[in-house]
């Protein structure tokens, strides 16, 4: 009787240690990510790197851009920021900046920049595809080229195919940095294969319409409507 009166107090004794070896260890896991959630120590993110070289292909610098807009760089409000999509009927919808960023499946690619003045850039370029900001349902039998307008009043036009059956990106980034102001933040379009003044940036209104010999700010001054790099620039 005896031992086993000693054998349960035993066992209540030990069952009573390890509760209190337990307690303790929650109170001190608890008491560790709170110290932890209020350290000044706390990793935070860090600012993205510029690439200067992608899949071995050396990168132009954000820097290496020559400013020829038409009223300088502009600075766009983004907490106003409104990108409007028009067709031809008159409908439209707006989206804000975070909206398309956020609601849109991002590419990235490659491309280089060639401008009507000599000099060229070749960039690591992220964004969305126009065709899908733009969306299906927004297309009509009637609509023939796509014309885009910027915050500083510049505006230029691409075919509705060229947009719709290629991959062309409205980027947000280049060599993995968010756009700099003067390079068309927030949004610049890539039209690859296009001379440089069709790579409109600062986008604040993308518009299908029906005009097919709508012509744009430089086009309107005797520059080629098509803008095809295998060309010459100037309207013949």
């Amino acid at each position: 009787m005896n031992s086993a009166r000693l054998g349960t107090r035993d066992a209540r004794k030990t069952a009573i240690t390890v509760v209190a070896l337990i307690t303790v260890l929650l109170v001190s896991v608890s008491l560790y990510w709170e110290n932890l959630s209020k350290s000044p120590e706390r990793a935070k993110e860090l600012e993205p790197i510029t690439v200067k070289e992608y899949e071995g292909k050396k990168l132009s610098s954000i820097d290496d851009f020559r400013e020829n807009s038409i009223m300088g760089p502009q600075k766009v409000e983004i907490t106003n920021y409104k990108l409007t999509i028009r067709n031809t009927n008159n409908i439209s919808k707006t989206y804000t900046y975070e909206q398309i960023i956020n609601s849109f499946q991002k590419y990235n690619k490659v491309v280089t920049l060639d401008c009507v003045e000599g000099w060229g850039v070749t960039i690591f370029w992220e964004g969305i595809l126009v065709r899908d900001v733009i969306g299906r349902n927004m297309t009509t039998p009637e609509a023939k080229v796509v014309i885009f307008r910027a915050y500083d009043g510049y505006t230029t036009s691409l075919p509705l195919d060229y947009i719709m059956n290629k991959n062309i990106i409205m980027a947000y980034k280049m060599n993995n940095v968010t756009l700099p102001q003067e390079r068309g933040y927030p949004f610049q379009l890539v039209a690859e294969s296009k001379w440089g003044y069709k790579w409109i940036k600062w986008i604040t209104e993308i518009e299908l319409s029906s005009n097919a010999d709508y012509r744009g700010y430089w086009e309107s001054r005797g520059y080629s409507n098509t803008a095809d790099l295998d060309k010459g620039f100037f309207e013949e």
